[in-house]
């Protein structure tokens, strides 16, 4: 029987590294359901719907093509690059060059290969939190050190500037801009993109803007693309992006980044030691889906917006949570301290974290959540509501009656 020890060390550089929260919860949530148990799993921040017709058409045309079965520029097909620079014209308002563009396998590469272009070891790199969980590890492992600016649910989630000039040194390098917001669904203003972007110029600091979920705000609220509200930042601008949320292409592992030149360039030399070229049939896909109309994604996000309102409703009903209304994503990412140091569920335990809460919940009531120190917000819980509708209702349900047992 394999163990999970080694003979021989392994490099520090992973001794550093946590494992993925998020993806920790979902495949304990997978076991369970394996062994026969119902369990209604908010945990991962994946669509629930089938990627568009029209673009598995694409794909499958693709396949029957043999000019796709070759390796192809590292960098993304020219006609992909093409059509993410359109697109970015289209949705964020400014042009950039095809040449700026990289494909990357998933979005999570991007973000991977933008901290290790710009961060040198010991550079400190200022995260905003509530933070999407693999930020600060992957500061860690290109030697950087990630620097925290929390902001909690009384100020909607939104950083203060003064706050962020607090946190900068001599060794800040860049700072990380995420909104619409995972974990938390909150949108920032636009006033507050504004001031950071002045900020990062006035200090020579990178900005690395995660806009994935950029199409799904509600409530009438707009992205706020950073790139456009200041046109003078874009020289030290890194964009993140990909098809997984906005087209329900997960699986697909399709991403981009969009920067000057230099760093694109530096990207694609990265990447080709790295992965090389992204799957060709993925990349035809993606130009289908990043040149193509919205209409669908429009239909998502209206279903998006309906369990929104459920979830948040459902969550203030029980005793001891508050949440705030998200404008966009799909998270609701109530505080959950009012369940903490008393007693809780049908065992009458009382739990001290919001981690502890979360694991019993799962073992308890069959409802996965991942809990807030996953995003630097210890008594917060997050729960994706990229789920069916009757889910929410059953899972909420679950979890109303397990807290107030």
């Amino acid at each position: 029987m394999p163990t999970d020890q080694t003979k021989l060390p392994l490099s520090n550089r992973i001794d550093k590294v946590a494992p993925s929260a998020t993806l920790a919860v979902d495949m304990k949530a997978k076991a369970m359901k394996a062994q026969g148990i119902d369990i209604i799993g908010f945990g991962v921040g994946e669509p629930n719907f089938a990627t568009p017709e029209a673009i598995v058409e694409a794909a499958a045309a693709a396949v029957v093509n043999p000019a796709n079965y070759k390796y192809s520029p590292t960098p993304g097909l020219p006609e992909l690059r093409q059509a993410i620079a359109s697109k970015t014209l289209r949705d964020s308002g400014y042009e950039v060059e095809p040449e700026q563009v990289v494909v990357t396998n998933g979005g999570k590469q991007a973000v991977y290969e933008a901290f290790q272009l710009i961060v040198n070891d010991g550079d400190e790199v200022i995260i905003p939190s509530p933070y999407w969980t693999s930020y600060p590890e992957m500061v860690k492992l290109a030697g950087g050190k990630p620097v925290e600016v929390f902001a909690g649910a009384d100020v909607n989630y939104e950083p203060n500037l003064d706050d962020i000039e607090a946190a900068r040194t001599d060794r800040t390098k860049a700072i990380i801009v995420t909104s619409p917001n995972n974990p938390t669904g909150a949108v920032w203003s636009e006033r507050t993109i504004r001031d950071i972007a002045e900020w990062a110029l006035d200090h020579n600091i990178w900005v690395i803007s995660d806009e994935i979920y950029e199409h799904l705000t509600y409530d009438g609220v707009k992205t706020t693309h950073i790139g456009a509200a200041v046109p003078q930042i874009r020289e030290q601008l890194i964009v993140l992006d990909g098809v997984a949320k906005t087209y329900a292409m997960p699986g697909w592992r399709v991403g981009w980044m969009v920067a000057p030149l230099a760093v694109a360039k530096a990207a694609s030399k990265l990447q080709g030691h790295m992965t090389s070229n992204v799957n060709n049939i993925a990349q035809r896909a993606a130009i289908e889906a990043v040149s193509g109309p919205l209409d669908a994604v429009a239909m998502m996000r209206d279903a998006f917006n309906v369990r929104r309102l459920a979830i948040v409703a459902a969550l203030n009903d029980i005793n001891g949570v508050h949440c705030p209304m998200p404008e966009g994503a799909f998270y609701a990412f109530p505080n959950v301290e009012g369940l903490l140091n008393r007693p809780m569920g049908p065992n009458g335990t009382t739990f001290t974290t919001s981690a502890e809460l979360a694991e019993a919940l799962l073992e308890e009531g069959h409802v996965a959540a991942v809990p807030g120190e996953a995003f630097g917000a210890p008594g917060y819980m997050r729960f994706s509501y990229a789920v069916a509708d009757e889910e929410i209702t059953e899972g909420m349900r679950r979890f109303k009656e397990w807290a107030e047992a």
